[in-house]
């Protein structure tokens, strides 16, 4: 249903919101008890939500490219300090953003629409309760829990990218069009309220017409989003009293309690499937949006909206005969990340790609080079179209999966009960990425302790989810970002000068084409420069050198302490128009 993001009639009727948190909306031009009380109107209404997830500055063109990097697997391709300070997309990405940034200031980027999303969201829950008969009728129901889930997703990720935000879960109106900063804590427990009552309104995938499809909203995934606002919630963040700590008033335990009891309902229903690791992806190129298997919400994009390859697809330098958009490649994995997987790793392949496509009419697979690796998880080579587009693909994004839904279950476990009974979580997400002896082997290490037990967590979602934009916020909350950046730029050095991990490592590596596809020798440790040089028909190209990741890559991965400037600043034409509500003083600003 790859329509889902366009603007219906109810949606314009609506868009007398300008978007922002200071301005009240124009009176809707269709009575509310008439669209509320009519379930096609009601649900266009509950569909324009999504449009402002589509919107141009939005998810789809600056929080999705941008909110998450750079971390110790994901970066901006590629690092540079001589570009910081750079006041856009450099300063975004490494720590250094001011509230005049110039891809985020103006009034319709994504705080913007995702606070116009939050309107449209706040009236259709208005409605709905007064004209939608939601407690007899099941449609008006779903509908009902669809709204209040939508606000969630947008209220969620204004709070990790902009800490405190103005809370507004009713209508503007002209007492309320001027609000400050709202303590998140409080956010957060209305949405663990809203989500509980929305498990009560929506289906199981597949239980009803509507949740047949990833686009729209199941039970699964209601319940997927209170486990990780309830973990983000349980977690540690930089507060306006310049410290980094964990909440004063939501109980870490109950948190925990939440996200466990939620991710097990999940797994334990049934109604979604883990299935190969590959085959995720390569659904999600395909459009394939069959509800039930991995993928349990995926934010919805028509063909000519979204920059997920564009953003997160393997590089293609021409229009070819693959795509008619040379994009793909803007961000990647860190250059030591590949190292990380084991060798029999199945999920680093489909993660992390050497190669980009060569600018030719028909392409062929090309060496990249080790500052500038491409994410393989999204590939227009998988999709069953072209796209024409310059600047768009259509591709949705996956918003949640089973396999963070079980990595979740195992960290909530392992808090609670210990690593004894969190294994059974974690053990899945290794089987399908490991042969049976090195899964043994690992369960033996993690099972050790709690402690073991949790840095196995942090490894496995790295490992996991590289690439989906979820480590920078896992990374906070576990008050683990410094260390892990820190570490980054010590792997950096170390990969560039091939010493401790890297040592085995051959500096060259060696390549020839098969049709269009590129054979590579020397990417695995223990690979050798000795035996590389017998592959006569290989050609040999120099691969880690201090060239190759240079100080200014190293030196701009991070500008300022990641923990205390991994929240942006509300962009300065917000705080400007604001009546004096709205500051960055705590951020120095």
């Amino acid at each position: 249903m790859k329509n889902y993001i366009k603007l219906s009639i109810v949606a314009l009727s609506m868009a007398g919101l300008t978007a922002c948190d200071m301005d009240a909306p124009t009176q809707s031009t269709l009575d509310l008890q008439t669209i509320y009380s009519n379930e096609g109107l009601a649900e266009q209404a509950v569909m324009s939500i999504a449009t402002s997830f589509g919107e141009t500055n939005s998810y789809r063109g600056r929080y999705t490219p941008y909110y998450g990097l750079n971390t110790d697997c994901e970066v901006i391709n590629k690092p540079d300090l001589s570009k910081t300070p750079d006041g856009g997309k450099n300063d975004l990405c490494a720590y250094n953003t001011t509230p005049t940034n110039s891809q985020m200031n103006s009034e319709n980027n994504a705080y913007a629409m995702f606070y116009q999303g939050i309107e449209r969201a706040n009236l259709a829950i208005q409605g709905l309760r007064q004209y939608g008969n939601t407690a007899s009728n099941a449609a008006m129901a779903q509908l009902l829990g669809e709204a209040l889930t939508l606000r969630a997703v947008l209220y969620l990720d204004l709070v990790k990218a902009w800490g405190d935000v103005p809370a507004r879960f009713e209508p503007v109106n002209s007492q309320t069009i001027y609000l400050p900063r709202t303590d998140r804590d409080s956010i957060y427990l209305q949405l663990l309220n809203d989500l509980e009552e929305a498990e009560t309104l929506v289906a199981w995938p597949n239980e009803s017409n509507v949740t047949k499809t990833t686009e729209r909203v199941s039970k699964a995934f209601v319940k997927a989003l209170r486990a990780r606002i309830a973990l983000y919630a349980g977690g540690y963040s930089y507060r306006q009293d310049k410290t980094v700590r964990l909440s004063n008033i939501l109980n870490r335990t109950e948190m925990y309690n939440i996200a466990r009891q939620e991710c097990v309902d999940i797994i334990n229903s049934g109604y979604n499937k883990l299935g190969e690791f590959k085959d995720n992806f390569t659904a999600l190129c395909k459009e394939d949006v069959t509800a039930g298997r991995e993928s349990i919400y995926e934010i919805p994009f028509a063909e000519g909206r979204g920059r997920v390859l564009y953003t997160f697809g393997v590089l293609h330098q021409h229009a070819d005969q693959y795509t008619q958009q040379n994009k793909g490649g803007v961000n990647g994995p860190t250059p030591f990340l590949f190292y990380d997987y084991d060798v029999d790793d199945v999920r680093r392949d489909v993660t992390c790609v050497p190669y980009r496509w060569s600018n030719a009419d028909y392409a062929v697979q090309e060496l990249a080079s080790l500052d500038r690796w491409c994410f393989g998880k999204l590939r227009y080579e998988w999709m069953n179209r072209i796209v024409t587009s310059t600047n768009d693909d259509g591709i949705n994004f996956q918003y949640m999966r089973l396999g963070d839904v079980y990595l979740m279950a195992a960290e909530a476990i392992n808090e609670l009960d210990g690593p004894a009974n969190a294994a059974q979580y974690l053990r899945p997400i290794l089987e399908r990425a490991l042969p049976a002896d090195k899964v043994s082997a690992l369960m033996a290490q993690y099972t050790a302790s709690k402690e073991a037990f949790f840095n196995g967590i942090v490894e496995q979602r790295k490992l996991e989810l590289a690439g989906e934009m979820l480590r920078k916020a896992d990374l906070v909350r576990w008050n683990l970002i410094d260390q892990k950046m820190a570490e980054a730029k010590t792997k950096l050095n170390d990969l560039r000068n091939r010493e401790g991990d890297y040592a085995d490592l051959p500096t060259k590596l060696y390549t020839k084409l098969n049709g269009e596809n590129l054979i590579i020798y020397g990417l695995n440790h223990g690979d050798t420069d000795d035996y590389g040089k017998t592959l006569t028909d290989y050609e040999a190209t120099t691969w880690i050198s201090e060239t190759k990741i240079q100080d200014n890559y190293i030196d701009g991965l991070y500008i300022n302490t990641p923990s205390t400037h991994a929240i942006w600043p509300i962009w300065q034409t917000f705080v400007d128009g604001s009546n004096g509500r709205l500051s960055n003083d705590w951020l120095g600003f």
